[in-house]
């Protein structure tokens, strides 16, 4: 039984106790101390006025002090019960009583995804797997949180423990389990899917990277530390000593790279358009995008002009990219090559972040507000004397991994304003910050959600795809039905609202597709567009 009824049925027990018993005090005094006999109904209308604060008939008089002080006490202890009864019982009992109710159980589904625990690192999934047509259910224990889904269309499926939870949501019959609570609930969950016999995979994703074997001992097929990959994706984006040479850089098959190249403020092609600047003749890359102003514009036309500052999303192979980035930035590198490392935050992010950098020999000075083992500036990143202390003017790169997106939001302009060629790094909790924090100056933003989605989608769609923000994704896929066809007849973007980039063939890596370019049948082929114009490919084409 929930609160609010048990709180209204004690309501109604003692309400009634509490009338009588002012009743029956009423008739006693009125004999005793005024000589005024009350029958009893006199007495009950008396107390029943005074609780309910309705006012009084005939009884408005008494002479004897303790009859008077009687009547005031009771007086004031119906005030106290009709301020407690509304907002304590009443309003929490009309509001259950009329708000609906939440799933207990999932509508009859097969070869769907069970998702235990909603949270930022499932987020991207949950959008993914609705945009390719995957079934999926989340279990939750959090009722505002399940309230929170349904309004988000989110299927969902409440429940107060494990075993009638996984009960309930067809577990036979799913594809997949995907675990996303605590460490201590994912293992008891999952124990309860082996008595259940479940035959799917199930993928855990941990807090604690001690906790990745007794995971797998508690029977999670693949176990994932998010914050751990989180944490090398932000090293590698810092340094080119851990990623390629072009920073931001992701790798989609054999050949075809993906990156965000920032325009210097003094490169040749800033403040160009796309068919002044020439892009793809002189370097062989093709630009599918830029952030202006912490927005994405998603496969640019021609009359589109590189704003200075902006940075470019690319895809090339590595010669190309390498050859954009230098045309990009005067020759100068796609971020400055001197100077240390500010990592801001050392938490698990953070940590990760300072030991990748470190182990590639970079310098590295470490902000925390709480001082400890690997901490060079103790102090809150939002006051202006720490970044100094941490010598912010004469960095080359400020990672910020804090662990709030309010803070990493403020601590953006703050750097910007300390230091404005500094190159900045976010780490960010939520996937619908990461344009704020592009907009306030950071030249890199990625969330949990961004990465844990792409890993966990790859895993469960077994698709090779780069989700650079939910306007724009890169797609892999092949294309039997192409075989022989001309890209020119084909109206792609017309049919499907995306654009085909590059064909992967053998070994080469093929960009330039004029119109009389002719597909072959083991073309392995990349498309660009939203999530679902690159579905539509796959579902028109593949």
């Amino acid at each position: 039984m929930n609160q609010a009824r048990k709180r209204f049925l004690i309501l109604l027990a003692i309400l009634p106790v509490v009338v009588l018993l002012s009743a029956t005090a009423y008739g006693f005094l009125m004999g005793a101390l005024e000589g005024k006999e009350r029958d009893f109904w006199t007495s009950l209308e008396f107390a029943a006025e005074t609780i309910t604060t309705t006012g009084y008939g005939s009884e408005v008089h008494w002479e004897h002090p303790l009859m008077v002080l009687f009547v005031v006490g009771l007086q004031f202890m119906g005030v106290v019960l009709i301020y407690m009864i509304v907002p304590m019982v009443l309003i929490p009992y009309l509001e259950e009583r009329f708000e609906s109710r939440l799933p207990r159980r999932a509508p009859k589904m097969d070869q769907h995804v069970v998702i235990y625990r909603y949270g930022s690192t499932v987020e991207t999934l949950c959008q993914e797997l609705a945009q390719t047509g995957v079934p999926q259910v989340v279990i939750e224990h959090d009722e505002r949180m399940a309230r929170r889904l349904i309004e988000k269309k989110v299927p969902v499926v409440y429940a107060d423990g494990v075993s009638s939870a996984l009960a309930n949501v067809h577990l036979d019959r799913a594809r997949a389990l995907i675990a996303n609570g605590s460490d201590e609930e994912n293992a008891a969950m999952m124990l309860v899917a082996q008595q259940l016999d479940f035959p799917g995979e199930i993928l855990a994703l941990v807090e604690e990277p001690y906790h990745r074997k007794p995971m797998l001992l508690a029977g999670a097929t693949v176990v994932y530390t998010p914050r751990h990959v989180l944490g090398a994706a932000l090293a590698a984006r810092a340094s080119h000593h851990i990623s390629p040479r072009v920073s931001g850089i992701q790798q989609l098959g054999r050949k075809l790279q993906v990156a965000e190249i920032p325009v210097g403020a003094g490169s040749e092609i800033a403040g160009q358009t796309l068919a002044e600047a020439k892009i793809a003749t002189r370097t062989g890359a093709t630009v599918i995008g830029q952030w202006r102003k912490g927005r994405l514009e998603s496969l640019p036309g021609a009359t589109v002009r590189l704003e200075p500052r902006g940075i470019l999303v690319s895809v090339g192979s590595a010669e190309s990219l390498e050859r954009l980035t230098e045309i990009a930035s005067n020759g100068r590198g796609a971020v400055r090559r001197d100077g240390h490392f500010i990592v801001a935050g050392h938490g698990e992010v953070g940590c990760k972040v300072t030991q990748l950098l470190r182990d590639a020999g970079e310098q590295v000075t470490v902000i925390d507000q709480r001082d400890g083992a690997g901490v060079d500036v103790a102090g809150d990143i939002l006051e202006p004397g720490v970044l100094e202390a941490a010598g912010v003017a004469d960095a080359q790169t400020v990672v910020l991994a804090v662990d709030n997106d309010s803070s990493t939001l403020f601590a953006t302009v703050i750097v910007k304003d300390q230091a404005p060629e500094v190159t900045i790094i976010a780490r960010v909790n939520q996937a619908e910050n990461v344009e704020r924090i592009h907009h306030a100056g950071a030249d890199f933003a990625l969330s949990m959600s961004q990465v844990s989605g792409q890993i966990l989608a790859h895993r469960l769609l077994r698709q090779e795809a780069i989700a650079i923000d939910p306007q724009l994704r890169v797609l892999k896929t092949g294309a039997a039905q192409l075989t022989g066809r001309r890209t020119g007849s084909l109206g792609v973007r017309e049919l499907t609202g995306c654009s085909v980039v590059a064909v992967e063939r053998g070994d080469d890596l093929i960009v330039e597709l004029g119109p009389d370019f002719r597909f072959q049948g083991e073309d392995l082929i990349y498309v660009c567009g939203t999530n679902a114009a690159t579905q539509r490919f796959a579902s028109e084409y593949g």
